[in-house]
């Protein structure tokens, strides 16, 4: 009888025993990483509330036909299908989009790694200079910046003054559906200062013995370039390639602006995301504007694995 009333306490205080030395490890886990963790609330926060839950929930009502005044109604596939199958515009925002692609960031990234090559030959005042370069990359999707576009290639505009002079009658470049793209092509080039500085801090570590030793063999400047700075560069090319199509991608502003919201002229500058916000915003069809949004989101992780899966063809790194 004795024997048998041993055991239970034993057990018991075995079990206390262990449940004070987890508790001890717990609170010394705490002790030590707690700094950190109230370090990273903020951003847990906004990860979770700002970013991840309005994810989520987007991707809910993509599968849902909501207009923000009735209760979502789940309807399922529906908003993917008439995207696929019946909605002309959406052809139309994607031909838009892609165009302004494929110009956009080759001209852009062409002309950032021009500038940065004329920088990198030691002029004075470099800082100076990388500063008024990098400029427009903070103004250029300001608002203001483009009214004042606008206002440079309207039909009295800057450029067709200037164009005047030459005894050349310039177009009305923002109202004419076969240019008016192109004005806001020339605005994402105008954006070069973050791709440059970018490219000038890849060129400044290329070391310049492998170019005396090129001179040395006769190489010219052109070879040089093709066979040193460019298979050196590649890693920061890719860098700068992927960043300016998902930016290109999501451009919203300069088209608002200078349409009026409308994607005008004939749907000539009806980006992706201009359609998207007239479908929340306009038509307040939330479920049908959050299933365009996914397919962006598809349509932008394509291009990314795609750019990461070739990357081991071109892009040359250390090893």
């Amino acid at each position: 009888m004795s024997n048998a009333m041993r055991t239970p306490a034993g057990a018991i205080s075995v079990e206390r025993y262990q449940g004070a030395v987890a508790e001890g490890r717990f609170r010394r886990l705490w002790n030590a990483n707690a700094p950190g963790y109230l370090f990273l609330l903020p951003w847990l926060v906004g990860f979770f509330g700002l970013t991840l839950g309005p994810a989520l929930i987007s991707l809910y009502l993509s599968f849902t036909d909501y207009d923000m005044l009735q209760s979502p109604r789940w309807v399922g596939m529906a908003n993917y299908v008439r995207i696929a199958t019946a909605d002309p515009k959406f052809s139309a925002a994607m031909d838009v989009t892609l165009t302004y692609v494929v110009f956009s960031v080759p001209f852009k990234l062409t002309f950032a790694l021009l500038v940065a090559m004329a920088l990198n030959r030691g002029l004075r005042g470099l800082t100076v200079y990388r500063a008024i370069f990098y400029l427009p990359s903070l103004l250029g999707g300001s608002v203001a910046i483009a009214v004042l576009w606008r206002q440079l290639f309207a039909s009295d505009g800057l450029v067709n003054a200037a164009l005047s002079q030459f005894g050349i009658e310039g177009p009305s470049w923002i109202s004419h559906p076969n240019y008016s793209i192109y004005t806001l092509v020339a605005l994402s080039v105008w954006q070069f200062g973050s791709p440059m500085i970018i490219f000038l801090a890849g060129l400044r570590q290329i070391p310049q013995d492998m170019y005396e030793a090129a001179s040395l063999d006769g190489a010219s400047k052109f070879r040089q370039f093709y066979k040193i700075t460019l298979p050196l560069l590649t890693p920061v090319i890719f860098f700068n390639a992927v960043v300016q199509t998902i930016e290109a991608f999501k451009a919203f502003t300069p088209a608002f602006i200078i349409s009026g919201g409308t994607g005008g002229p004939i749907n000539s500058t009806l980006f992706y995301t201009l359609y998207l916000y007239q479908e929340a915003f306009g038509n307040f069809r939330m479920g049908y504007a959050s299933a365009l949004a996914w397919i962006l989101v598809v349509i932008i992780a394509i291009f990314t694995a795609f750019s990461f899966l070739t990357s081991r063809y071109w892009v040359h790194y250390d090893d």
